[in-house]
């Protein structure tokens, strides 16, 4: 998505959630403490909203700030389709589309919280079965040396 199509991109998500929410575009505005005439050329495109006025209208429109955030492209490295799908979906209502999202939010968080847990785990102490599972591992690999049999047999001196 180009950088000139964000404006227009969130303005669309915006005025549809708005919609799918039977909201009037005034009562949108005065419930995010925007002006009128603002939100309505948010919602045709015509200028781009900037983080505060985007979480404002995404507690107006019960919707998690981090998915409007998304939606405008001002979240880098995310993965988007999750909270757009939750967001963009006709069947939930504002409640549901506002539980889901803090719930796969708080999910990602979690799941941070314990892998940056586990690598500083690993770092300050090291599992010592780890060290000796790969000693073992290289124990198995190398080759081994038998020895072959050797027999003896017997000389006899032959007497004429």
């Amino acid at each position: 998505m180009a950088p000139a199509d964000l404006p227009r991109d969130i303005g669309g998500f915006i005025r549809d959630m708005r919609r799918n929410a039977k909201i009037s575009l005034r009562q949108l505005a005065e419930q995010a403490g925007v002006s009128n005439p603002y939100l309505s050329q948010i919602e045709r495109g015509l200028r781009k909203p900037s983080a505060e006025v985007l979480q404002q209208l995404a507690s107006a429109l019960r919707v998690s700030t981090p998915a409007m955030y998304l939606r405008a492209g001002l979240l880098e490295g995310e993965t988007p389709g999750v909270l757009e799908a939750i967001a963009g979906d006709p069947d939930l209502t504002m409640a549901q589309k506002q539980s889901l999202s803090q719930i796969y939010d708080t999910f990602r968080r979690e799941n941070a919280r314990e892998a940056a847990a586990a690598a500083a785990e690993a770092e300050t102490h090291p599992d010592p079965t780890d060290q000796a599972a790969t000693d073992g591992d290289a124990a198995e690999r190398a080759p081994t040396v038998t020895k072959a049999p050797t027999t003896t047999t017997p000389i006899t001196e032959e007497t004429p």
